[in-house]
């Protein structure tokens, strides 16, 4: 099943991918069939907006809900820069950053919405990675969530 058809089955869609929040590369291929994402956050125009810390201003599951857009975030911006999601041999690795306040501990909790969302849309073969879940005191722009990926490539 094509990838589009996969998150429309999953009533998913892309939204129009981010655009550069400074100088750098948001997808960096590398070593023939490799390409590492540079960081993501949920905020898209025109759509949800999450701005503030998990344990704070949200909760658990409002952080698993910016993870997920993070992760649709992700994706759009793999889909611009590679120009096809059949392109992801395997996801290799996560690193997730939770701004989170002082007394919450379930970063993991939060980076799962990512990694079941990758699996959901990929398969458990290709989608499940390795990964880090850090909590941060802040992140750019006071999101709440931030993800980059390693990917291994066809």
């Amino acid at each position: 099943m094509d990838i589009n058809e996969k998150l429309a089955a999953l009533n998913l869609s892309l939204p129009p991918a981010p655009g550069l929040g400074g100088r750098y590369s948001q997808v960096r291929e590398f070593g023939g069939n490799f390409c590492y994402v540079s960081g993501c956050g949920p905020n898209i125009s025109a759509g949800e907006q999450f701005f503030g810390k998990v344990g704070k201003e949200y909760t658990l599951q409002d952080g698993q809900r910016a993870a997920k857009m993070t992760t649709l975030n992700m994706l759009a911006v793999m889909e611009k820069n590679l120009g096809d999601l059949s392109r992801v041999k395997k996801i290799v690795k996560l690193l997730c950053f939770v701004a989170s306040d002082n007394d919450f501990y379930q970063q993991p909790e939060v980076a799962n919405a990512a990694s079941e969302l990758l699996v959901h849309v990929f398969g458990e073969e290709i989608g499940l990675g390795a990964r880090s879940a850090i909590g941060v005191n802040v992140l750019p722009g006071n999101i709440p969530f931030e993800l980059e990926a390693l990917v291994e490539l066809y």
